[in-house]
């Protein structure tokens, strides 16, 4: 029975929109194997209205469970079983991790902890993961996790998965990696903390170069025996800022990228050309060119939601206006009756990673491995 706390549409705690949202989020890793629908009802249950430390302690307690089961299941040869116990525990760890302050030890303990079962689920995985360090600025490198899409050796097309600045990259693992493998496709999944805690997101968006970021994967990527550097591609997870398609207008070595395209930069250019009644949006300062806006080879897919930020209208519209050159954008907008229609398919991901990777399978001319 879904507790009575939790509505139609799964709002889990109304005057917590963050947790609210957390949980949601838990919900649908379930398709992925991030989570459990039952464990995650057994959390709503178990939640105290008023305490606000009962969902860092429950999350946590839930987290060391599946961690030892994996554990156990690894040492008796059960890899299967410890790959899917590491995968939710690394996902528990980060929802113990959400709500707490980013000063808070704790917060940073539950990261290390979500780290090491990352690691782990690398080790058991066939074939194994790597952690990967990649250069980037003077006092702060990048930190990844290479998926290879099989032991065969040869070289595998190879999609780049990163998030927003301040996302961590072990999400990934299970909401990324099956698609990527399915259709032979190697993945670097990545993320801009490095090994810095959390409140390193402050200093990563003081920075103008954010883009600079993918240009050091891909001088990683082209070192590697087992890349098909002709046939790289870019995942951005999120909707918050458009510095991956900025990247894309700087990274001719790309093959095709999944992101904002720019949108983002457009729609807040054009808002303050009109609050301001400039009616030359030259004029306006915006840190960089949109994506759009040029003629980049890299073919695009844009994926929206019609019930996100940025409404489904507007963004045809800008598209459509925006489409010149040699510039190939495909634009797709999940509807409220298909699902995937919230913020960055926040109501069912699953669909629309289905689709983002099936347009990469046909734009890397992936081996298509069914596994």
């Amino acid at each position: 029975m879904i507790p009575a706390c939790l509505s139609d549409d799964w709002i889990l705690c109304p005057e917590r929109e963050d947790i609210s949202a957390e949980f949601t989020r838990l919900l649908t890793a379930a398709q992925e194997g991030g989570a459990t629908i039952a464990e995650c009802l057994m959390i709503a249950r178990q939640l105290k209205r008023g305490d606000e430390q009962s969902w860092h302690r429950e999350w946590k307690k839930l987290a060391r469970a599946n961690r030892h089961r994996a554990e156990a299941a690894f040492a008796e040869g059960h890899m299967a079983t410890a790959q899917r116990n590491w995968l939710r525990a690394l996902n528990y760890y980060g929802a113990a991790a959400m709500p707490l302050d980013q000063a808070d030890e704790r917060r940073w303990v539950a990261v290390l902890a979500m780290q090491e079962c990352a690691r782990r689920y690398l080790t058991a995985r066939a074939p194994g993961g790597e952690v990967v360090t990649i250069p980037w600025v003077e006092d702060h490198a990048l930190q990844g996790y290479f998926l290879p899409a099989s032991s065969s050796g040869g070289r595998a097309p190879t999609v780049i998965c990163i998030g927003e600045p301040g996302h961590r990259k072990e999400e990934f693992l299970f909401k990324l990696a099956p698609h990527a493998r399915e259709r032979g496709l190697s993945m670097l999944a990545l993320d801009l903390l490095g090994t810095e805690r959390d409140d390193y997101t402050d200093t990563l968006l003081q920075r103008r170069d954010l883009e600079s970021a993918i240009a050091s994967a891909m001088d990683y990527l082209e070192t590697r025996g087992d890349v098909d550097f002709d046939r790289v591609a870019i995942v951005a997870d999120g909707w918050g800022s458009s510095f991956v398609a900025r990247a894309v207008l700087q990274e001719p070595r790309l093959a095709a990228a999944v992101c904002d395209g720019g949108l983002w930069d457009l729609h807040e250019r054009s808002f303050f050309a009109s609050r301001f009644a400039m009616s030359d949006l030259s004029i306006v300062p915006v840190p960089h060119t949109p994506l759009m806006a040029s003629s980049a080879d890299c073919p695009v897919l844009i994926t929206l939601g019609e019930d996100g930020w940025l409404k489904a209208d507007r963004a045809r519209q800008i598209v459509q206006k925006s489409q010149f050159g040699s510039t190939d954008i495909v634009l797709k907008v999940f509807t409220a009756a298909e699902t995937g229609a919230a913020q960055a398919h926040a109501d069912n991901p699953s669909l629309a990673n289905e689709y983002i990777f099936d347009w990469l399978e046909t734009r890397l001319g992936a081996a298509g491995r069914r596994i």
